[in-house]
């Protein structure tokens, strides 16, 4: 008895011992990780939250393979769902694009669009990159800008230190602009080293004197500094139409309110329009007045309401001669999204940037203003199709902005208003700026840049054409609710289009 009492005991010690080894080992390894998440620099999550943040990236892996028992679908999320997500994050990243056994995307969905892929596609050997393009030819500093793709509007205030310096470097390496948003041009934009578009919202930040108003010697400072190319009106923006910026008191930093010109700690709330420009004729005295001061071009950026307006603004132009006209126009779809708004504002407000460019280029070409003023489409344009899609449409440039903050490591937490993001994208908290590590994203941020550019040359290639602003509306068909597809051609005829139309009718 007291042999096989000793026995157990012989056993119960070695299992204690082992489950000391087992457990200290397990300890160790989690130790050993966490210090490893805390001061690597790849993976914000990571950064931020070590050890258990690795579990995020263990779901995303698991899911692919789980997806065929539970329903999950790759693309019905809201507003940006996980395929066109997951397609930023590799391209960032610089992985490959390449996907096996065919398209979740239903083919056959109303408003899909397709392109009409030539029979003897362009050999990629007798393809060209797409050429800069001048802005403001008339100008006194004319701009030289090198890529089709670019970096949209986000202030610094919306976006933190390390998200604005990563876009800065990134945009630098990549070859493209960046916009200021309407906050102002901080030292981190500048820091950088990338062009800038400094914009000039409705409530003058960076450019105002001491009573709010439009400062003569603030355009002539901002437009002083070498990296600003352009200068940019903010009329009014996708995500808030006929409402102004929205900064939280608590996202107004003492930094943030010396950049902005207001009192720290406050809300930054901005006019719903420029208190000072009323009807068509104030805006071109504005353009003339900051395109004067600064010798650089000057553009506008609004999301399109009543589709008469810009027709309007065409013959205010005609009315005072063609150069008072602004040398770009950015238009901003509905869905645009960055900023934020109220939700009625956000859902129910403005026109979708695939009725309102076509109206926008179609007018400018009615009134013969192309193509002395540019046109930069914005809204939700963050993959390869879409993109392709703008520019067959005719715009001349794309910008983008939460594109690139994917490219960041954003995982549309929708939290940017709260200061809570937990990747440090859009909050001013330390401890989660800290998982954002500049000098790694900025890679991220050009890679994204690059790799959505070659995928729309691949797409420009396949419809037989060398670059891709060759591309036109005869390349790109639309899924209709009857199951057939119509051309973009046919759909949205363009004004030399519509007269031969006209003139074949009246023979």
């Amino acid at each position: 008895m007291a042999g096989s009492m000793d026995w157990i005991g012989n056993i119960l010690h070695w299992m204690s011992l082992v489950f000391i080894v087992v457990s200290g080992t397990i300890v160790a390894i989690l130790f050993l990780l966490y210090l490893w998440d805390r001061f690597q620099t790849e993976h914000a999550v990571w950064r931020n939250y070590p050890v258990i943040g690795r579990f995020r990236n263990l779901m995303e892996f698991l899911g692919k393979f789980f997806r065929q028992y539970l329903y999950a679908a790759d693309r019905e999320e809201q507003p940006f769902n996980r395929a066109q997500r997951s397609w930023v994050y590799r391209a960032a990243k610089n992985l490959s694009t390449v996907q096996s056994f065919g398209s979740t995307s239903n083919i056959n969905a109303p408003g899909k669009i397709l392109f009409t892929h030539c029979t003897f596609p362009m050999l990629e050997k007798d393809a060209v990159t797409a050429p800069p393009l001048v802005i403001g030819e008339n100008c006194k500093f004319p701009y030289r800008a090198c890529s089709f793709f670019n970096i949209s509007g986000m202030s610094y205030g919306a976006l933190s230190k390390p998200a604005v310096l990563a876009l800065s470097q990134g945009a630098k390496l990549a070859g493209c602009w960046m916009n200021t948003g309407e906050g102002g041009i901080s030292p981190y934009h500048l820091e950088g080293g990338a062009d800038l578009i400094a914009q000039i919202g409705t409530a003058k930040y960076g450019f105002r004197d001491k009573n709010g108003d439009l400062s003569n010697e603030k355009i002539l400072q901002a437009a002083a500094l070498d990296q600003v190319k352009m200068l940019e009106i903010k009329l009014s923006q996708g995500a808030k139409p006929g409402k102004g910026g929205i900064l939280p008191a608590k996202k107004v930093t003492e930094e943030i309110a010396a950049i902005r010109g207001i009192p720290q700690g406050e809300s930054s709330i901005s006019p719903n329009r420029h208190t000072d420009i009323a009807n068509n004729d104030e805006l071109l005295d504005m353009i003339e007045r900051v395109r004067h001061i600064a010798g650089k071009p000057v553009g506008i950026k609004f999301a399109m309401g009543d589709p008469l307006w810009i027709d309007e603004f065409c013959q205010a132009i005609l009315r005072r001669g063609r150069d008072s006209a602004p040398d770009f126009i950015t238009i901003d779809g509905a869905e645009g999204g960055t900023g934020s708004a109220p939700v009625a504002l956000l859902d129910d407000i403005g026109l979708p940037l695939s009725e309102a460019l076509p109206i926008v280029i179609d007018t400018l070409d009615l009134y013969q203003l192309r193509p002395q003023i540019k046109v930069i489409a914005s809204g939700k344009l963050i993959n390869p199709t879409m993109v392709a899609w703008a520019l067959a449409m005719g715009a001349d440039f794309i910008n983008s902005a939460r594109g690139f903050m994917f490219s960041l490591g954003c995982i549309q937490a929708m939290q940017c208003h709260q200061d809570t993001c937990p990747t440090g994208v859009t909050t001013h908290n330390k401890h989660l700026q800290r998982g954002l590590v500049p000098k790694e994203k900025c890679r991220r941020v050009a890679h994204y840049h690059d790799n959505l550019v070659h995928e729309v040359a691949s797409i420009a290639h396949s419809c037989g054409v060398a670059e891709p602003r060759s591309l036109n509306r005869s390349h790109v068909r639309l899924m209709q609710a009857s199951g057939h597809s119509f051309p973009l051609e046919e759909l949205y005829p363009s004004v030399q289009q519509s007269s031969r139309i006209e003139r074949d009718s009246t023979d």
